[in-house]
């Protein structure tokens, strides 16, 4: 444990230099949820219907800001690897007395609790200034999802840091999958209507999975077996995606 919690304190003196770099991690979900929800619930109007039901807007897309700011936290962790890579730190990292386990789990754990302040920050936000009811009884579910949801991503997009050496290009691949993962999931719209081909894709897809489960979680949107099932989806994308970035880590020299 002692290893991993020097990762986490390296991670915590990097972050620390830069307090520009600091606010905007805590600001970014909360201007996605003033500025997307904010517009599209003025546009919709009447709002979007479910199941019956007619709900606002930033109801239904307060899960997609806390899912897509996961993504965006494993991005900038993830990217991390090029800046330790160029300065030859990571390769120093790797002679360390501590397992590669150890250093991803360092590395995530950071990031996971900076996700925990960033969600907390958005839904007081959501309830006092857009007042959304959100279930504070699954409080602990919500924070669990963020969590699961940044290491997963991490560990994914970490496999993808360690095969590719060039920067640019990591950037390049990594912000195309993430515009397509986004529009080809629940995160600014409900799929019940969309093409049987978009449907397909949006139930394929982990930012899918996520997304339903943070919605059903803070606001009771969704079907309780469907979420579930697409929970523990998740839970099996997580392990493997840790599996395989641990296995590509071990062969990055």
């Amino acid at each position: 444990m002692r290893e991993v919690l020097a990762v986490v304190y390296r991670e915590y003196l990097i972050r620390r230099t830069s307090p520009l770099w600091l606010f905007f991690d805590m600001a970014v979900p909360l201007l996605y949820l003033l500025m997307f929800g904010v517009a599209f619930d003025k546009a919709l109007g009447a709002g979007l219907s479910l199941e019956g039901e007619s709900i606002q807007y930033n109801q239904f897309f307060l899960a997609g800001v806390l899912s897509m700011t996961c993504f965006g936290s494993a991005i900038n962790q993830s990217y991390g690897f090029f800046i330790d890579r160029d300065n030859g730190i990571f390769y120093e990292f790797l002679t360390y007395p501590m397992t590669r386990s150890q250093f991803l789990m360092g590395k995530i754990l950071f990031q996971c609790l900076m996700s925990v302040v960033q969600c907390a920050l958005t839904l007081v936000l959501a309830v006092a200034v857009l007042d959304i009811a959100i279930q504070w009884e699954y409080l602990p579910l919500i924070v669990a999802g963020v969590v699961m949801g940044t290491a997963g991503w991490f560990f994914f997009l970490a496999i993808f840091a360690f095969l590719i050496r060039r920067n640019d290009t990591f950037n390049t691949a990594i912000n195309v999958a993430y515009f397509v993962l986004i529009f080809l999931s629940t995160t600014f719209y409900p799929i019940d209507q969309a093409p049987a081909w978009l449907r397909l894709s949006s139930f394929l897809n982990p930012l899918t999975w996520h997304t339903d489960t943070l919605r059903f979680l803070t606001v009771g949107i969704g079907a309780g077996g469907t979420v579930l099932f697409e929970a523990v989806c998740f839970g099996a994308f997580l392990l493997v995606s840790f599996w395989l970035a641990v296995r590509t880590l071990q062969r990055a020299v």
